[in-house]
């Protein structure tokens, strides 16, 4: 009787079971159709704007029963505090709203959970530092506060929970979006009990207005809670914030929009406890493997700081910092603190055993210039104050210094000393090791509006008959460095690569005595950042600014050498130097006076680049030369050696073809001569304006006295198997009596005008003239020609005007088509100029030109 009462009853379980399972799958099917949600659609946007303390709108509505009751809200829009801007906060094109099932049995609508995929959130910075999430937290601190009068307290009506998945956040500063935005994130925000709130993030940080490997920027993590309180900077806040696996080079570029080539791991840690007035922060940064992308030193860069701090919000205050790190065998240790705004920092900074190596590594590492092959030795320890902690004392100069110079204590925020212990310099092209076996930076007497300093002085022997002063002072900013000595030119040759001077393989062309140098270097440890401070969070500005290092640096001064020779790979012989000047600053590089001589030619010249070029076109190195008397013959016996092809001219001509290695460098000048002498001629004040080019150069301008007139000239040449000119002049009042003493005629008249061009080729004189052809048109006024080795035609004993065209070619002029006036007669004749050394004039009989109509 008893297990017949069992299956029966089992059987009425089961058909309850089926009858209530198929009452569920006929009010899915057949109630949400029937139930009109666009009564709810105000209702659920009223809900949402309240919870949000912003102004909601959205599309449309519908019900979804599994696999909760929920409603699916489209096109969902958050606007903006007007005072943030006018873009929405919050976009989402689909949000699914669960409800609260037990707020349903209590007669109410409460919603539990509110879900977006893909959506776009804004975080907006004002001008006054207010972000814009600050009215949304008011709003929930304040619907978490009991309401007067209720029947119950407000902190029973929870907060619906926000959830974001696979959306995005971007940053702005007032109406301007910085490129700065967290990619594929998931967020959550909840009340996980009355007064106390959740915060989950996840994303991936990245930029706009770059292409980036996003797998190398890291991933982003935080968890927060925040309790209740009437203010929020009263609001008590526990953070952890966490990033990690990001590279160096991708996140450089995140930051600064360029890649430095810096390469290595970081991870960053911040833990935060207490309000935002009185808050608890520790901080962890970890590096490993850190170089330059084109070198990897044996033991690379890493260091694990850690630092602790108060941080008081309302007054920008900071206090008991303390940071510490190990580094290679050494120790940093930084405490202090900052009162505030305009309000001077006091820290210290104390080292321990610092190997210098590491400040080598790290240079190099920062710098893309710095020799990858140098190695250090030495320690660096001490202690430096600045602020209210520093207590100036009386300095001495420390013995063992061998050339350090003591610096009087100043009257400064700054006091202590670094010292740096067995210093030593080696490797890279350093034949000689650089060894200071005791150097002492001390805080150096500053001017009125000048920031403090730390110095220091060393003599280094170089080569000379003096050493090299070297002066250094650094500040919070920059630094500043001075040279003064001598160098012998291998030495200096070793230190300029040493310091990454610009074109310092110039100095390899040079030998002879001692240069004497009179330098002075400067620059900025950070330049300023792309972004003002103002317009970056407080993290992506401390990273800009620790990151940053000025790669631009001034140097400025002078460089003297006297008796040294100059070989370069583009000229056949060495050019002596009896002296030169470099001057450096003020954006170019100037050699101004430069003594020379070469083989027997001697002049003076200056030579003049800038350093940073602002034009569209190139700017080419300018150029002086000067002479005070230029002999061809004695030019063409220094570059020629002699007249035969596969001489020195022969194979300076070769080193001129584009083709060739290495070509002539890019240059445009003036040159000058007093006195020019072109055998059988001689040019006064002459003048050229002159341009190298790929194939060749060109002759812009040409101007000389010549036979007591003026010659004025442009031309090009191009290499190639022989070097090819072409050349237009135009002569004007060229004295009749000085051209008849050149042809060894007697001529007498008035000026004598001509314009011609003329093309030619070779090597020696000799080529010049029997390659040479043009043609050349002459105008000679009032003239006769008294006598001469041949017979003058009688029409050529006296005329009134002398015109025709000559035509150069197989090493003569010959005249042909002219016209020669006497009185209402007109004649012709022809004549012939040989191009030999000296040139000979030979005329035919005159004869009756034909007249023209």
């Amino acid at each position: 009787m008893t297990e017949e009462t069992d299956r029966r009853r089992r059987r009425i379980k089961q058909l309850w079971l089926a009858l209530a399972l198929l009452l569920f799958v006929a009010a899915v099917l057949i109630v949400p159709p029937l139930v009109s949600v666009s009564q709810y659609k105000s209702r659920i946007t009223h809900l949402m704007a309240a919870s949000l303390g912003r102004p909601v709108r959205l599309s449309s509505v519908s019900v979804r029963v599994l696999p909760r009751p929920s409603f699916v809200l489209t096109d969902l829009t958050v606007e903006e505090d007007p005072a943030y801007g006018a873009e929405p906060i919050l976009h989402a094109n689909t949000v699914v709203a669960s409800i609260r099932l037990l707020s349903l049995w209590r007669g109410r609508l409460e919603i539990g959970s509110i879900s977006v995929d893909e959506a776009s959130l804004n975080l907006v910075r004002a001008a006054d530092g207010h972000w814009n999430l600050d009215p949304l937290f008011r709003t929930v601190a304040a619907n978490a506060q009991p309401g007067a009068g209720s029947a119950a307290p407000r902190s029973s009506r929870r907060l619906p929970t926000l959830e974001a998945t696979n959306s995005r956040i971007n940053i702005k500063n007032g109406v301007e979006k910085l490129p700065f935005s967290l990619l594929s994130t998931d967020l959550k925000f909840w009340q996980d009990k009355p007064g106390e709130w959740r915060i989950e993030l996840r994303g991936q940080p990245a930029r706009t207005d770059l292409s980036l490997g996003l797998a190398d920027t890291g991933i982003v993590r935080l968890e927060a809670r925040l309790g209740r309180a009437p203010e929020l900077r009263d609001m008590p806040v526990h953070l952890d914030l966490e990033w990690r696996d990001a590279q160096l080079g991708q996140l450089t570029r995140l930051v600064f929009a360029a890649d430095p080539g810096w390469r290595g791991e970081l991870t960053g840690e911040m833990h935060l406890d207490g309000t935002a007035d009185a808050a608890q922060v520790q901080a962890r940064l970890r590096a490993a493997g850190v170089h330059r992308a084109e070198f990897a030193p044996a033991t690379p860069l890493d260091f694990d700081a850690r630092c602790g701090l108060v941080y008081h919000y309302t007054s920008r205050a900071l206090e008991n910092l303390a940071c510490d790190s190990p580094l290679g065998n050494g120790r940093i240790h930084l405490t202090g603190g900052l009162a505030g705004p305009g309000v001077p920092a006091h820290l210290t900074v104390e080292l321990a055993q610092i190997p210098v190596q590491a400040g080598l590594d790290a240079l190099r590492t920062v710098r893309s210039d710095f020799g990858p092959g140098l190695e250090a030795r030495g320690t660096a320890s001490g202690k430096i104050s600045y602020g209210d902690n520093a207590v100036p004392a009386k300095l001495t100069a420390p013995g063992g210094n061998h050339g350090a110079k003591p610096h009087p204590a100043p009257d400064s925020l700054l006091a202590g000393s670094i010292t740096v212990e067995g210093f030593q310099l080696s490797g890279d092209q350093l034949t000689t090791p650089i060894r200071l076996p005791r150097l002492v930076l001390e805080p150096a007497a500053t001017g009125e509006g000048q920031p403090t300093a730390l110095a220091a002085t060393v003599d280094l022997p170089a080569g000379g008959t003096v050493p090299l002063t070297i002066s250094a002072r650094l500040t919070l900013s920059g630094y500043q460095l001075t040279v003064r000595g001598q160098a012998g030119l291998a030495r200096a040759r070793e230190l300029a690569r040493v310091a990454s001077m610009r074109d310092a393989g110039a100095l390899d062309n040079l030998a002879g005595e001692p240069m004497t140098v009179d330098l002075a270097a400067a620059g900025r440890w950070m330049p300023a950042p792309a972004i003002a401070a103002a317009n970056l969070p407080t993290a992506i500005t401390a990273a800009a600014l620790a990151g940053q290092i000025d790669s631009a640096r001034h140097l400025s001064g002078t460089v003297l050498l006297h008796n040294a020779n100059w070989k370069s790979n583009y000229l056949a012989n060495h050019v002596k130097i009896a002296q030169a000047t470099l001057h450096l600053g003020q954006g170019e590089i100037r050699w101004d006076p430069v003594e020379f001589s070469y083989g027997p030619v001697k002049g003076t010249a200056s030579l003049t680049a800038t350093e940073v070029c602002t034009t569209p076109t190139p700017c080419l190195p300018h150029f002086e030369l000067h002479f005070d008397t230029l002999d061809a013959v004695a030019l063409e016996s220094a570059i020629l050696g002699a007249h035969e092809r596969g001489t020195l001219l022969s194979t300076l001509i070769e080193r001129l073809r584009p083709s060739s290695s290495p070509p002539w460098p890019r240059l445009e000048g003036d040159l000058t001569a007093d006195s020019l002498i072109l055998d059988p001629v001689t040019l006064t004040d002459a003048t050229a304006t002159v341009r190298t080019t790929a194939a060749g150069a060109e002759i812009e301008t040409f101007n000389a006295g010549l036979l007591g007139g003026q010659v004025h000239a442009t031309g090009s040449l191009e290499t190639g198997d022989k070097p090819a000119w072409i050349v237009t002049a135009a002569f004007e009042k060229l004295e009749a009596a000085q051209i008849g003493q050149l042809l060894h005629q007697r001529f007498t008249g008035t000026a004598f005008d001509a314009d011609g061009k003329i093309e030619l080729s070779g090597y020696t004189g000799k080529d010049l003239a029997a390659s040479a052809t043009g043609r050349l048109h002459f105008d000679w006024r009032h003239g006769s020609i008294a006598s001469g080795p041949s017979p003058i035609p009688p029409a050529l004993a006296r005329f009134d005007r002398w015109t025709g065209e000559a035509e150069i070619g197989h090493g003569a002029v010959t005249i042909k088509q002219n016209q020669i006036q006497q009185g209402k007669r007109n004649l012709a004749t022809e004549a012939t100029v040989t191009l030999d050394t000296p040139p000979k004039m030979t005329f035919a009989p005159a004869k009756e030109a034909a007249q023209k109509r």
